[in-house]
């Protein structure tokens, strides 16, 4: 019998080195390449150049006094500053706290509060945020911020005239005491309950992994990645900026927040070879009204992650967009992100099917969610990982680090998945997000996939709701494509006689849009939220409409 236990050999070694380090090699073997491509803001830079703009910024932090370990925070939305401050920062030994652009006063006096941040960078504003009166309103809460820094003022001039006056020697003695091991992020996951954690990675977390990220995707210098997703996320800035800079290719920014409009005229006008996003992202561009007038014939590959990957959209994707090298990762923030992906060279079916195999130098494998033995082969149960990608810890949480990290240094995801004979990965759906309708375990993944099957569903999500007799009922929310017309009955007799009857939806509800995050992962406790009150299911669910 094979158990679900997996290794990335590899002959490739580990990088040992820093961030600044890394970023130095690859400025010296290619200064002339273009590195960054801000389009929104018109700005280019080529590696020298990029190199020098973050060596001025990381002189006028430690002519802030900012010492190593020294945390902080950066708010603002995708632009070439937030690049600076990343390299910046690392090369400076600062922690650098990602702040998401969509928080609150209360939610961003706590990440800043709890990781003890002693300076902010920040766009003044941001659509209906207005984060510099936010910043004015928390500030008496916080003791250790010292200093705010705003994108675009007198503070960010002055940040670069001090780097002006500070010796380059400064920095170079600084970056010459600085180990890969040293923590050099704190990025906050989105909890569903609780206060957010802010997982503690290190240069040599990150680094590797965007190293890794690109070998996989097969990047060089004539590659040009465009990046529509948020930098404060590991899917920003180390699938997309960490695996470009490991590699000498572009980094392109095609707006400030993601605009389908604006990704593919970026990947038009810059000849783009990869493109990123959720798969939201993906279904907005393919059904953009104006998609066949676009140019993309540059693309070969990009990633699709962060959240289930439809395969009818992976699909779309490798034809329609050029993207035949395109690959799934699959991760979490506290993995740095990435465990597995699949690549160029695997088969439609594995590259639409799966998540992958093991990421080089990692460990997977697959337990039984209550006994914690590896389960065999194609046996559905909790995904662990384990290797240089897991954090450091979550930030002065050493009691919430032991509940995910247990004493072999295993990770434990939360997610439920399986391997296949080949090693291939699949996730099958979150522990939580299982339903145990009447005593069967019914995966959403499952009855998702299905469903994109229909002609008329642009998308699909599926959450288990209270009932009284059956502990659980499946509810699924649907986009229906446009210009379609589609019943609750069409749904539900588009599975009768194809999918098990206790897997068919009782409860169908059309929506235009669905709870998400800002990085566009769909937040199906706020989904179960609504259609327990809609549903008035508190008490006994209605007949179904």
């Amino acid at each position: 019998m094979e158990l679900s236990y997996a290794n990335g050999i590899s002959n490739t070694p580990l990088l040992g080195e820093t961030i600044g380090a890394n970023l130095e090699r690859t400025v010296a073997r290619f200064p002339d390449r273009e590195a960054l491509v801000s389009r929104h803001q018109r700005l280019r830079y080529t590696y020298e150049r990029l190199n020098e703009a973050v060596d001025l910024v990381a002189r006028g932090l430690l002519g802030l006094g900012l010492e190593v370990g020294d945390r902080v925070g950066v708010w603002s939305p995708n632009c070439a500053e937030w690049v600076l401050v990343q390299y910046a920062t690392a090369k400076a030994g600062l922690i650098l706290v990602n702040i998401n652009p969509a928080y609150r006063t209360s939610e961003l006096a706590y990440a800043l509060g709890q990781s003890g941040c002693r300076l902010l960078v920040s766009a003044t504003s941001f659509k209906d945020s207005d984060y510099a009166a936010m910043i004015d309103q928390v500030r008496p809460e916080l003791p250790a911020l010292e200093q705010t820094v705003l994108l675009g003022s007198d503070s960010w001039d002055d940040l670069l005239g001090t780097g002006e006056t500070l010796s380059p020697d400064r920095l170079r003695d600084r970056a010459a005491g600085l180990d890969f091991d040293d923590p050099i992020n704190i990025q906050y996951t989105s909890g569903t309950t609780g206060f957010p954690k802010g997982a503690t990675l290190s240069h040599h977390n990150i680094v590797n992994n965007g190293f890794f990220i690109g070998e996989l995707t097969r990047y060089t210098e004539a590659d040009r990645v465009c990046i529509p997703v948020p930098f404060y996320h590991c899917f920003g800035m180390v699938l997309g900026n960490l695996a470009c800079t490991t590699h000498g290719s572009t980094m392109v920014i095609p707006e400030a927040a993601f605009d389908p409009t604006a990704v593919l005229e970026a990947v038009e006008a810059e000849r783009c070879t990869s493109l990123y996003g959720v798969p939201t992202m993906f279904i907005a561009e393919l059904e953009h009204p104006d998609f066949a007038r676009f140019d993309l014939s540059s693309l070969r590959t990009g990633i699709m992650a962060g959240s289930p990957c439809p395969v009818e959209v992976m699909k779309h994707a490798m034809s329609t967009m050029h993207m035949g090298e395109v690959t799934i990762c699959y991760g979490m923030t506290e993995t740095s992100p990435v465990s597995t992906q699949t690549g160029p060279d695997d088969s439609v079916d594995k590259r639409v099917g799966t998540v992958g195999r093991v990421h080089p130098h990692v460990e997977v494998k697959i337990v039984d969610p209550t006994t914690g033995r590896t389960v065999p082969r194609d046996t559905p149960g909790e995904l662990l990982t384990r290797g240089y990608s897991v954090m450091i810890g979550y930030w002065d949480d050493r009691e919430r680090t032991n509940e995910v990290i247990d004493d072999q240094r295993w990770m434990h995801t939360g997610d439920l998945a399986t391997m296949d004979s080949d090693g291939y990965v699949n996730i099958v759906g979150r522990i939580k997000d299982m339903i145990i309708r009447g005593g069967e375990n019914v995966y959403p993944r499952e009855i998702e996939e299905f469903l994109y099957g229909h002609p008329d569903i642009s998308d699909v999500q599926v959450i288990g709701v209270p009932d009284a007799r059956f502990g659980e009922e499946i509810m699924a929310w649907v986009k229906v494509r446009p210009g379609a017309e589609l019943t609750k009955d069409d749904v539900r007799a588009f599975c009768r006689g194809r999918i098990a009857h206790f897997k068919i939806p009782r409860y169908v509800r059309f929506a235009d849009d669905f709870p998400m995050t800002v990085t566009g992962k769909v937040q199906k406790f706020r989904m179960r939220e609504i259609s327990v009150t809609e549903l008035g299911l508190d008490t006994a669910g209605p007949d179904p409409a």
